[in-house]
């Protein structure tokens, strides 16, 4: 995961979404303890920047420094580096020594990238039982308005074949990644759950944000300019048919969440 991230690392931290109060609320609500959370995949911060407001302490992690060098210095959280395949005595040694010590463990638009067999047995060790929470989540591609959406819809069908295969998840809203948790209590499945986000972008914070994206980066290293003159102009003439630089960009951001329960 993370060499797909480091070279835009910088992009990535300035552009990736914020994530909604709602959505934060909505998890912290569903967890009985507010003591330790996990933020895994942490990538430049956003999530354990907000969780740090509402847990008394924080582990985050990600496999790429580079990412975690744009992260906010924070007293409550600790960054750590992590391999991109962390045993579980890495994961003992590094992380969290103590079993069934953690209250919440989150993960950003990065499930998709983890190896779940390995992830999920440590996270059943880590999560206290058996009301421990897991809530993953990813966006999906941002709206703006009709008109931009059009361009939009026919440059994200070009940049397919630059995508992991992974992302295909996202694209699903995480409906079918394997996900072996319990509801919680007063839910009967879960999720997704929908939240939306948003940010105001003018059009070069836009073509910023497109810049930061892993298959930009792949097609770069193939040769491919995906952001053309011509997708430029297209872009610019949809973008600027009101007077309106500043455009309200909307992200859907797709819930899934938890209970640890019993299982070993």
């Amino acid at each position: 995961m993370a060499d797909l991230f480091h070279k835009q690392a910088k992009q990535y931290s300035e552009t990736r979404p914020s994530y909604p109060d709602e959505l934060i609320q909505f998890i912290r609500s569903k967890t009985p303890d507010h003591h330790l959370a996990w933020d895994v995949g942490t990538g430049s911060g956003q999530a354990a920047t907000s969780l740090a407001g509402m847990y008394r302490n924080v582990i985050a992690t990600d496999t790429s420094q580079k990412q975690l060098d744009f992260a906010p210095k924070l007293p409550n959280v600790r960054w750590i580096c992590t391999a991109p395949n962390m045993s579980m005595a890495e994961l003992q040694r590094d992380v969290v020594a103590e079993e069934a010590s953690v209250d919440l463990i989150t993960i950003a638009q990065a499930l998709h990238w983890i190896d779940l067999p390995t992830f999920y047995q440590q996270a059943r060790w880590v999560l206290k039982k058996p009301h421990g929470v897991i809530a993953a989540w990813c966006y999906t591609v941002p709206q703006v308005n009709d008109t931009v959406d059009l361009v939009f819809r026919r440059f994200y069908s070009d940049s397919d074949p630059y995508w992991d295969p992974a992302r295909k998840l996202v694209d699903d809203q995480y409906r079918s990644i394997d996900f072996p948790f319990e509801p919680l209590d007063g839910t009967d499945h879960t999720g997704p759950f929908l939240f939306k986000t948003q940010r105001l972008m003018d059009l070069d914070r836009y073509f910023t944000y497109i810049r930061s994206w892993s298959a930009y980066q792949t097609a770069q290293e193939k040769g491919v300019e995906l952001l053309r003159d011509d997708v430029i102009e297209d872009f610019k003439r949809a973008w600027t048919e009101d007077a309106n630089d500043q455009k309200l960009v909307t992200y859907p951001v797709h819930l899934r969440i938890g209970k640890v329960g019993n299982l070993k």
